[in-house]
């Protein structure tokens, strides 16, 4: 319906002295134009860096505040914490963005491979979203369930469509902190049990309730938070104490050697033992749920034995919990060959959550789950003010339909696999990547001081390759409880043609570490 357009009006800018004559030009004059690309900071690029993949949308001009303005404020009013999240030493000053593309305040143009944290799911203001979104702001902003409206009810059996039984009842929330806050509680009610495990590195939201289950100390503060979680040990077969070469749900495995027979994970048997101990060390014999992301998301796209979450969701269930698939970030078709995470695993949840790229960027989330677990939350009067906001529902429908419109689950399988298998080649000829992992473009690259060890590559390190790779035009994303993984979780338009060059990019942000280390 809407075809994602990608030439762009101007000069090709992919060898050195057209990107430094343009960027001369623009500096001098300051004229901002969507033809440009990022200038890169290395002195010398290599001749066979392939220029930036054409797009044919030219962004407004930017007239609004000066940067300097911009990063006083954020200085003197926002919250500290703002400027503790600002990626990179140079912050990137975006202005617009559209479908892949994002553009800074100096028309500069940048390929979204972060996709604001996994969450821009089919495109920067897609058009047929966006127009969407323009048409319910033009009839009703805001009501509340106190109301019935159309949108609510027409997005509700839509979603729920999409969800096998008995997973057919929804309800709306803002964020995917507040879904998974009201997963664990739900799970309470319904068990009429307290105690909640997740896996080590998770990250299930920041409120004081869902803190409890986030198990990274980069994400926690010295107060009480989350009574009753508890966490067992990640079953992560590269970093892990056990794992091998077939254990993955994965186009790519571990470098780590094998002898299981067809069949058999002892990966898998030893991780299952950890959750065992759990049981007899931890907590009651009857516990209220267990919190799993299908694939780790802040935690670095970390996957798990084959068999892992089978197995886990049928001994929390001889215990009397309940099994929750927070969907957040690996959902509506990121993983490529299931619209849901969870599907890869060939297991049935209880509780599903999910946000991010439900409404490709509004701020919406929402909690699937059972007839039956549901009503043991009506037990109770709970109220969300804008669950279920009319434009939020509206955009949120026009992502389902966009998703099948444009074929974008196939595509984040044929693009993310194909990506997948370029860097697993990168892997294999640098010393300093340790693993390739991920489904579809739910991806992540870990970066090691070297394959023997898989020691963290350092800190400085990985934001010396950070801001090359950025200062060269590509955006991603970081991760892991070392902080020692790129993750890639781009817009799902993405082509393969954005995918070489990202490759190129990345490729020499590497050798240009290597060669100043």
């Amino acid at each position: 319906m809407h075809k994602v357009l990608r030439r762009i009006h101007g000069p090709p800018l992919g060898r050195k002295k057209d990107a430094l004559s343009v960027f001369e030009f623009f500096a001098k004059f300051h004229q901002p134009s969507g033809a440009l690309c990022q200038k890169s900071s290395v002195k010398h690029p290599p001749p066979n860096l392939p220029e930036m993949p054409p797009c044919d949308f030219n962004p407004e001009d930017y007239k609004d505040m000066s940067k300097a303005k911009m990063l006083e404020i954020r200085k003197k009013y926002c919250n500290p914490m703002t400027m503790k999240v600002t990626y990179y030493k140079k912050p990137v000053y975006i202005h617009q963005g559209y479908m892949q593309w994002l553009w800074d305040v100096d028309g500069h143009r940048y390929l979204d491979l972060f996709a604001g944290v996994a969450t821009v799911s089919v495109g920067h203001c897609h058009p047929q979203v966006t127009e969407a979104a323009v048409r319910q702001l033009k009839r009703l902003w805001h009501t509340t369930n106190i109301y019935i409206y159309s949108p609510l009810h027409e997005y509700a059996e839509k979603l729920a469509s999409h969800f096998p039984d008995p997973l057919k009842v929804v309800y709306f929330t803002n964020s995917g902190s507040e879904a998974n806050d009201l997963a664990m509680l739900m799970s309470r009610l319904h068990t009429g049990n307290f105690d909640i495990i997740t896996l080590r590195g998770s990250y299930h939201g920041g409120s004081p309730q869902t803190m409890g289950l986030t198990s990274n100390a980069a994400y926690k503060y010295p107060i009480a938070s989350g009574l009753g979680c508890h966490t067992t040990m990640c079953p992560d077969v590269f970093q892990g104490p056990w794992g091998g070469s077939h254990c993955r749900d994965s186009p790519i495995q571990t470098i780590r050697d094998c002898s299981c027979s067809p069949g058999c994970c002892q990966a898998n048997d030893m991780y299952i033992g950890q959750l065992k101990e759990v049981f007899a060390t931890c907590v009651p014999s009857r516990i209220a749920a267990f919190f799993g992301e299908p694939i780790q998301g802040v935690g670095g796209a970390v996957q798990y034995p084959k068999n892992y979450l089978k197995e886990t969701y049928k001994l929390v269930r001889e215990r009397g919990g309940v099994c929750i698939a927070d969907e957040v970030q690996t959902g509506f078709g990121r993983t490529g060959s299931h619209f849901w995470g969870f599907q890869g695993h060939d297991v049935m949840p209880d509780i599903v959550t999910m946000a991010k790229g439900i409404a490709n960027g509004y701020p919406m989330g929402a909690l699937v789950t059972t007839p039956e677990i549901a009503a043991s939350f009506a037990k109770g009067v709970h109220f969300n003010t804008f669950g279920g906001n009319p434009v939020a529902c509206a955009i949120a429908s026009s992502v389902l339909d966009t998703i099948r419109e444009d074929g974008t689950q196939q595509n984040s399988a044929d693009v993310g696999t194909y990506l997948l298998k370029e860097l697993a080649k990168l892997r294999d000829k640098y010393e300093i990547i340790g693993d390739v992992r991920g489904k579809g473009l739910q991806i992540g690259v870990e970066m090691v001081r070297d394959k023997a060890s898989r020691q963290p590559l350092p800190a400085d390190a990985m934001r010396q390759i950070f801001e090359c790779t950025k200062d060269m035009g590509v955006l991603i994303g970081m991760g892991g409880v070392y902080g020692q993984t790129f993750r890639i979780k781009p817009p799902m338009c993405i082509t393969k043609e954005d995918a070489d060059f990202f490759l190129a990019v990345f490729r020499h942000a590497l050798e240009s570490y290597m060669e100043q280390r």
